[in-house]
């Protein structure tokens, strides 16, 4: 009777439908909109540091699990709150309202124009946007993590004790709202900021792609306070992890005061508890910490498991998405996790195990852990193959004492080229292999075309042989020494004709290139790209050209280039326009 009295449940007639109360209803939607919100966000959080605060991928990675890990601190704090002082009820509400600041700050902190002043497209006060987004997660933290250990128990006590059917069903709809919203999340949130916005210039939408998980937290906040009035909501009674704690200390505490060999030893050193706490609560102690030794591996499992939203979301940055029939964005990598949950929770319920068990072999939930574990390793050690092989197609690029150096013959002759000591011969408009220096060098053309060139460490750079009033002269050009970002193409134009041209590609210029001389690279996404080539006279034609992902193209347009009357650019450019310098990451 006391105990019952303790519990002092608030009930609220709520109607029966299928056997089941309808304040449910309320608490799965609720479920679904959160979990789209949390994991909307978290599925594009890595690339918007990356690319937006444009912190490096060692330091994103570091931010992103330590935020992820807040989140799984903060349920300690909401559990106690909860069962202590406010109530599972109020401790939702209240967090879920610091939970949606959270997600409306971490929107306004990726709109770039706020700060914009000079309408470059790129944020002039950084520390205004690092700021937001720190206080926007911290917030996120507090409310994900805080709401999570309640909203799950508080929809167990919308059952009478003879439902116990029900409540088990509930779990399982429960369980599965969390991975349809997870699921429905990842997919559309990378598409969401693959779009581009903005009011000055047009960006990758971060503020879209963190917005609609604010909207979606907004909504589960508005649905769960609906049902307000049909909820059993039950009083605080105390946190049983205080306690657990408070009896553990007393433990301790007293067996140092009696470590004395006067004193009789006790079976369980969690033993030394009785002169405070029942035995009951010891027992239940003793068991708690016998099965804590079984989650001793789960921390290194969840570390590695976590990093498909950053080290594997980051290696899929530098990979090919296109699968023809669709584009797969980097972060949408997230979304194998729950499809393969809902796919084959079912299929091991009802298929897998059931053979397994007839075939008359002991298959205990600690046996399925540990092969779980297995497989989970292999799969790291598949991500890491998949590493080497992508290092593999990296270019060598130059260490901090050396510079590359790759030259390319412009004039409509073979070239005899001395650099250094290196000797070679250049037909007309092609180009060599990247060569390395360490000091200066001695770059010798012919009669009276002798240069010595200085280098700059750490570098890349294009030394294209022109001619000039009948000398050959040396120009050059900086090449890029990283991938290009976000799987875009990095292009640029050399223009070998004696008059400048003009260079489009949908939306994007490359300006207006003098006479040998090279544009500066423009990001190109991938799929057909047609460049508009425009001289001084208006003639003009197109060059169509497949794009694949994360490439580094330079384009020459020699001096034999003649614009002619077929406006594709197709039979001029047949042989004229070459693709150096390809670099494929």
């Amino acid at each position: 009777m006391a105990d019952n009295d303790e519990k002092k449940k608030t009930k609220s007639k709520s109607a029966i439908v299928c056997g089941y109360p309808i304040s449910i209803f309320f608490i799965v939607v609720n479920e679904f909109c959160e979990r789209f919100s949390y994991y909307g966000m978290r599925a594009v959080l890595v690339l918007y540091f990356k690319y937006f605060l444009r912190w490096d991928d060692d330091f994103a990675t570091t931010i992103y699990h330590t935020f992820v890990a807040l989140c799984y601190l903060t349920p300690i704090l909401g559990a106690i709150v909860a069962d202590s002082w406010l109530g599972k009820f109020k401790t939702i509400v209240y967090l879920s309202i610091v939970y949606t600041v959270g997600q409306v700050i971490m929107a306004i902190s990726a709109i770039h124009d706020i700060t914009d002043t000079n309408k470059d497209g790129n944020p002039d006060n950084m520390t205004f946007h690092v700021a937001l987004s720190m206080v926007g997660l911290i917030l996120i933290a507090l409310g994900t993590g805080g709401i999570k250990p309640c909203v799950a128990a508080f929809g167990g006590d919308q059952f009478e004790d003879h439902q116990e059917k029900q409540r088990s069903t509930f779990f399982s709809i429960f369980y599965l709202s969390i991975n349809a919203g997870s699921l429905l999340s990842t997919i559309i949130t990378p598409i969401l900021r693959a779009q581009e916005c903005g009011i000055h210039t047009q960006q990758k939408c971060y503020p879209l792609a963190f917005g609609v998980p604010a909207a979606l937290m907004v909504v589960a906040l508005i649905v769960f306070i609906i049902g307000s009035g049909m909820y059993n909501k039950t009083a605080p009674q105390g946190n049983i992890i205080v306690k657990v704690c408070k009896c553990i200390g007393f433990a301790i505490s007293n067996r140092f005061r009696h470590r004395s060999s006067s004193y009789p030893k006790r079976e369980h050193w969690m033993d030394w508890a009785e002169e405070k706490y029942n035995k009951l609560l010891i027992a239940q102690v003793k068991m708690v910490l016998k099965v804590l030794f079984l989650y001793l591996p789960l921390p290194m499992f969840w570390a590695l498991f976590d990093q498909q939203g950053s080290r594997w979301t980051l290696q899929a940055t530098i990979m090919d998405g296109d699968f023809g029939i669709l584009v797969i964005q980097p972060d949408q990598m997230q979304t194998v996790n729950p499809i393969l949950i809902l796919i084959l929770v079912p299929v091991m319920d009802s298929v897998i195990y059931p053979l397994i068990s007839k075939c008359k072999l002991n298959f205990t939930p600690l046996k399925r852990m540990t092969v779980g574990m297995l497989f989970a390793a292999l799969a790291f050690v598949a991500a890491a193959l998949v590493q080497i092989q992508i290092d593999q197609t990296m270019p060598t690029f130059p260490s901090n004492t050396v510079e590359q150096t790759k030259f390319i013959n412009m004039v409509n002759r073979p070239l005899d080229i001395h650099a250094g000591d290196n000797n070679f011969i250049l037909e007309p408009f092609t180009a060599n292999d990247y060569l390395t220096f360490n000091k200066s060098f001695t770059l010798d053309l012919g009669a009276n075309s002798s240069y010595v060139r200085s280098i700059k460490n750490g570098t890349r750079s294009t030394i294209a042989i022109v001619e000039s009033a009948s000398l050959l002269e040396p120009v050059q050009f900086m090449d890029i020494t990283a991938k290009p970002e976000q799987g875009a193409n990095a292009i640029r134009f050399l223009n070998g004709l004696g008059s400048d041209v003009n260079v489009t590609v949908a939306d994007l210029e490359f300006g207006s290139i003098t006479s040998n001389n090279a544009s500066d690279y423009v990001l190109v996404p991938n799929g057909n790209a047609e460049f508009k080539i425009v001289n001084n006279a208006g003639q003009q034609c197109v060059y169509t050209q497949k794009l694949g992902f994360g490439s580094a193209y330079t384009l020459v347009i020699p001096s034999t280039f003649t614009f002619g009357q077929d406006v594709t650019c197709a039979y001029v450019f047949k042989h004229n326009i070459y693709w150096m310098l390809k670099v494929t990451f």
